[in-house]
Parts: structure tokens; sequence; C-alpha cells
């Protein structure tokens, strides 16, 4: 009985104080640093533990990899400022305005376009949102569907490189970037395919008019103006998968393009550059404050044997790997809907990616499975913040929209599920790629 009361009290301690913080709302960040300083208490003393706490999280921050986030962040600012969404919007139009619903269709494609350039759901769903919300109301799109529309495939980008995201969980769990980036591309576009699905099964249902889009434009000046922005990626993952850079490098290069690009439209102006600095920075310091909390907890749970106590649990509750990588994904799934994606990765990954080795899941693989269960989590309530943006950006109630978007819900669950079941849609491109497990 003591043995087990040692066992689970550090347990207890961690996750009931960061349950209780959050619940009085504590920013996350600061919940998670304090939920590590109480946890480390119980074997030093408070003044010890202050210190721990305050050198893990330097040790967190003092990454040469992590520097590849603020530029990001700075250049998604400047895509979504310089005109880029407008232009991958038409290339949208291009591909997907003879399907029926085609207006559904454009926001799927131009969210998995422009979230993949820019890194971020949120500012994916602003700003398409906010440019299709105009076109869709003058062609009688229900708002509500529309909406859930653009909050179910906002997150695709977040697969489809580069990627934030994928990028802290390479840190975390030292796996190769630009592996990991190429794992991404399929299961970011069969997210994006199986939302278009779901379009076409429940469109009549919905009511969503049948007609399609023919853009004014000629098709070959709506290529050559979307092409630029395409570009990027090229750029980027030519780079990385060559060898000629770096992804930190590559972050740094997106940045001087997008700032090209952003002055060749003539929709960028010098004044606006302090404000989207700004903006960056801010961005910047969360996620980086996140980061480092979350690596005083991760220090805080390997000293008190936290990851291999979860890890014993789950292996002893049942020794059928498929029970226990689906209730690995249901607390993921779980864990999305209340967290923040990076807080979430950095948490959670020292806890399951050595049960998924030991089920000989490759880390690559399960990078995948992690972030794409997150990236449902951020579209659902009550912490969903793809959900409260999509829902601001289009006037929907959040109490209309989440009812149209549980079947989408449910068939990016589904997706999911071939994700996990058939880890060659995640490997193939990587080992083609030469990756070696």
């Amino acid at each position: 009985m003591p043995d087990f009361f040692y066992d689970v009290l550090p347990i207890a301690i961690l996750f009931g104080t960061l349950a209780v913080l959050l619940l009085i709302g504590m920013p996350i960040a600061f919940a998670i640093g304090s939920a590590a300083l109480f946890t480390i208490f119980i074997d030093f003393p408070l003044d010890k533990a202050a210190i721990l706490v305050s050198q893990q999280m330097v040790n967190g921050l003092n990454s040469f990899g992590l520097l590849a986030l603020p530029f990001f962040i700075v250049a998604g600012n400047l895509m979504n400022r310089g005109g880029l969404a407008v232009r991958l919007i038409n290339f949208a139009m291009l591909l997907g305005g003879r399907l029926p619903g085609s207006l559904s269709h454009v926001n799927v494609i131009a969210n998995m376009m422009f979230g993949s350039l820019s890194g971020s759901a949120v500012a994916s769903a602003a700003a398409v949102g906010g440019i299709m919300k105009p076109l869709q109301d003058k062609h009688g799109y229900p708002t509500a569907f529309s909406s859930a529309i653009n909050v179910a495939s906002c997150p695709t980008g977040l697969l489809i490189p580069p990627s934030n995201i994928l990028i802290l969980y390479a840190l975390v769990s030292s796996t190769s970037v630009q592996y990991l980036f190429i794992a991404g591309y399929i299961p970011g576009l069969l997210m994006g395919l199986g939302i278009m699905i779901g379009i076409f099964l429940l469109g009549k249902r919905y009511k969503i008019p049948q007609q399609k889009i023919v853009l004014e434009q000629r098709p070959l000046n709506v290529i050559f103006d979307a092409l630029p922005s395409l570009l990027l990626v090229v750029i980027i993952m030519g780079g990385i998968v060559g060898g000629v850079f770096t992804a930190t490098e590559a972050s740094a290069i997106a940045v001087v393009y997008s700032l090209f690009l952003g002055f060749a439209y003539k929709e960028l102006k010098v004044k606006a550059l302090p404000s989207i600095l700004l903006d960056s920075v801010l961005t910047t310091s969360i996620v980086l404050l996140m980061i480092a909390t979350s690596s005083a907890m991760s220090w805080a749970m390997a000293n008190a044997d936290i990851p291999n106590a979860i890890a014993e649990f789950v292996l002893n509750y049942s020794s059928n790997p498929i029970v226990i990588m689906l209730l690995m994904n249901v607390v993921l799934l779980v864990v999305g809907t209340f967290m923040d994606m990076s807080p979430a990765v950095l948490i959670f990954t020292p806890i399951f990616l050595p049960i998924a080795i030991l089920l000989g899941v490759d880390p690559v693989h399960f990078g995948i499975i992690l972030v794409f269960n997150l990236c449902i989590g951020i579209c659902t309530p009550p912490v969903g913040t793809a959900l409260f943006v999509g829902c601001s950006v289009s006037g929907a109630k959040i109490g209309e929209v989440v009812p149209k978007l549980l079947p989408l819900f449910l068939i990016m669950v589904t997706t999911l599920a071939l994700i996990v079941a058939f880890p060659a849609l995640t490997m193939w491109l990587p080992e083609l790629a030469g990756y070696k497990s």
C-alpha cells in the first residue's frame, strides 16, 4: 500500500494541480509551470524546487531548432496580410469550382493550401473564412454548415508541411523534421479529402447550392497569380529534402520570400510591418513560454518516473496492441478538446511515444497520429480555438455550428483510424525518400 501510494502521489499532484488551475482560469503556461513546481516539491525543498523549475525552463528553450518557430510565425503573419490568401482562394476555385457545392470544396482546398503555408489553423480559418463568407452569403450557402466546413478543414495545413507543430514534435522526440514533413502530406490530403466527401454526402441535407462557380479571370492568369505563393512550398521542401538548408534556415527563407511577395503584390505596406512583428512577437512569446514550462513539467514527470508508471499501467491494462493504440488515441482526442496543441505535444509525447515504440510503431508514424488527434481537438468544444475563430469570422453561433460539425468530426476520426491502421499511408513517402526506421 505505501509503495502504491508513493507511485500514484506524483501523478495525482501533477495532473490534479493542472486540472484545478485550468478550471479556475489560470493561463495554461502558468498552470503547467505551477503543476511542475508542486510535483518537484515532493522530493526537494521549495527553494531548490523553484531553482530546478527555472533551470529546466531555460534548458527547454536552449535549442537551435526552436528558432524555426518564430520565423514561421512571422512568415505566416506576412502571408496573411500580404495578399496570398486571395490568390490561393482563386486558385482553389479553379480546382474545385466545377464540383457541386463548389464554394464549400473551395473552402477546404484553400485551407489546405493556406494552412500549409502559414502553419497556423487559426490564421487559415480567419483568412480563408473571412474571404469566403461574403461569396457564400451571395450564393445562398447555409452559414452554420459553411462555418463547420471552414472549422473542420483549417487544421489540414498543420499536417501538410511546413508545420510548426511537427517541428515541435521533432524537437521533443528527436525525430527527423525532414521525414516528418514528408510523412505529413498523405494524411493531410486524406483529412481534406474526407471533409470534401462529407460535403458530397451532406450537401443536400444541409441545402448547399449545387451550382458551379466559373471564374471571370482566365485560368492561366489565376495560375500565374498563385504560382509564386505555391512556389514557397517547393522552395522550402525542396531545400530541406535536398539537404540545401535545414528547417530552421528554411523558416528564415520563408520570411524573406513572404516579405518579397507581399511587396510584389502591393498588398503589404512598410507601415504595417511594426504591427505584424508585434503580433508575431506576442504569439511567439506565448508559444515559447508554454514550451519552457512544459519542459519543466517533462523533467518533473521524468524525476517522478511518471512516464514509466503510466506505460506500465497501460501495458498491464491490456496486452492487445490494438486496444492500447485505441486507448492512447481516445486519450489524445479528449486531451485535444481541453488543451492547446503545443503543450499537449510537449506533455504527452514523453508519455506515449515509449509505449508506441514498444508496440512497434515508428516515431515518425506516431508523430503524425499525435498531431492528427490534436488537429481534431482544436475543432471541438470546450477549448476549440479553430471553432471559436471560425464562428467569430462567420457570425454563426457555436450552438448552431457544433451539430453540423459532428458528422465531419466522425469523418475525421474515420480518416484517423485509417492512418493508424495502415502505417504505409504515412511511411510510404519517407521510405521513398530514404528513411529507415
